[in-house]
């Protein structure tokens, strides 16, 4: 009888008990966050729980600061909204100097509630409805247009207004990166932005001041951001030289990557992830060179991952203990995929609260979903646990809590434990109240 192929798998063993100080898995162990034991944060607010660290917000946000400032001497960090618009998370970039990146009516609409005014506004997106995009124009808002019926709205709104609108240009182009996103914005080597920057001077109501470039998410190869500066220092030069404008900004976008371990790399983050000092060097180097001395425009980075992911960890609790048919040991947490999205991409790091004794085996970690995808980790290595056990996954700060589902089960608290040690919570369970507020039930049905 032919038997079925089975791709072949590369898995890392390790041994040694837990409770061995000597024993790389004692690793595994994370009895406190912040110095806020595990245990207590539990008690307090349940399981599963998102927690948060404001001193590893602000150091990182600092860093980076430091960091690209020493390669380059105008710098603005804009705050990438669609990666953790929690109010709490936003209003702690912004109180350290951050704008806001927003790439919708909605995320606009946040960042103005939480005090930002419109010049402090970087307006993404492929999507602007018309009524935000006027508002954007009216608040001083950068818009970076990514379309050309964008560009006849602004046009539009231009004439409306009787007011002359300043804009940025979305433009993708080939920097070694694949697959290219090159369904935003205008195309640079196919000679569509300049076709496009032709079009906008004809109709005489925009003005071009600034350039923008989003290259991808989790970008590992930090030459391409000097790829990337070097040609948008050459469309500008183009820009200013054909047509009389001034581009006052270079955005450069977001994409740098955390200290996550991607799905698909077997190296650990700590070799496969370049240092982020290496994406500051290339930029600051490419960008000197490419430009005359004395002139510098302003360098936008949309910052997300890489400033939030390793701030946030989730607390989840084994419920269920079982064992698969192929003698594999599996655990059913009380987190799924609905709160951890991105564990469709990531190995997390999963830690253990206490020191649990026995040797580790490969073990499939489940969420409590009733959907066979619900899987929050494939192959994670760990001593045999009880049920109760609470385990610590991170780095889970980016993306998580945007793109999270209300599916079967309700969402957590996120709790913030501030740099004097306090826990607070910044957003509350949900409960049944909270999905059905905005139900209605026709009143036939009643």
């Amino acid at each position: 009888m032919k038997r079925t192929y089975q791709k072949p798998t590369i898995v890392k063993l390790q041994v040694g008990l837990l409770r061995d100080k000597k024993s790389s898995l004692s690793r595994l162990l994370r009895r406190e966050i912040d110095g806020v034991p595990v245990r207590d944060l539990v008690e307090r607010f349940g399981s599963p729980l998102f927690v948060f660290s404001e001193r590893r917000l602000r150091q990182q946000f600092r860093y980076l600061k430091r960091l690209f400032e020493g390669y380059y001497p105008r710098v603005e960090f804009s705050w990438s909204y669609k990666t953790n618009y929690l109010d709490a998370i936003c209003r702690i970039f912004h109180q350290e100097g951050a704008s806001a990146e927003v790439v919708s009516d909605f995320e606009y609409e946040k960042a103005r509630r939480l005090g930002m005014s419109g010049d402090r506004i970087v307006f993404n997106g492929p999507y602007k409805p018309k009524e935000i995009l006027r508002k954007a124009v009216e608040e001083g808002a950068r818009i970076n247009a990514d379309s050309l019926d964008e560009i006849l709205d602004l046009e539009e709104i231009a004439r409306e207004t009787e007011k002359k609108i300043r804009i940025g240009l979305r433009v993708n182009m080939d920097t070694g990166i694949y697959p290219r996103w090159d369904r935003f914005g205008f195309n640079l080597e196919s000679g569509e932005v300049l076709n496009v920057a032709r079009r906008i001077a004809a109709g005489g109501r925009l003005e071009v001041v600034g350039l923008h470039c989003h290259q991808g998410t989790f970008i590992l190869e930090p030459e391409a951001y000097g790829r990337a500066a070097e040609k948008l220092v050459r469309l500008a030069r183009r820009l200013e030289e054909e047509f009389g404008w001034t581009i006052e900004y270079l955005d450069l976008g977001g994409g740098f990557p955390s200290r996550n371990r991607l799905k698909g790399l077997y190296l650990p983050p700590e070799v496969a992830v370049p240092p982020l000092s290496e994406y500051a060097e290339r930029i600051g180097r490419a960008l000197l060179a490419s430009l005359p001395p004395g002139d510098y425009p302003l360098l936008i980075l949309e910052t997300g991952r890489a400033l939030v992911d390793e701030a946030g960890f989730l607390i989840t609790t084994v419920r269920v203990c079982k064992r698969l048919p192929d003698g594999r040991r599996a655990y059913v947490l009380d987190a799924g995929v609905n709160l951890l999205f991105t564990s469709f991409w990531y190995h997390f790091r999963v830690e253990i609260e206490k020191e649990v004794a026995g040797p580790p085996e490969p073990c499939v970690l489940y969420g409590p979903l009733c959907m066979n995808i619900d899987v929050v980790e494939e192959n994670a290595l760990l001593p045999p646990l009880s049920r109760g056990t609470r385990l610590i996954l991170s780095p889970v700060g980016a993306y998580n809590v945007t793109q999270w589902m209300q599916f079967i089960t309700y969402r957590p608290r996120v709790v913030l434990v501030t740099e004097e040690g306090r826990v607070e919570v910044i957003r509350e369970a949900e409960t049944l109240e909270d999905i059905v507020a905005r139900e209605r039930i026709p009143e036939h049905l009643r």
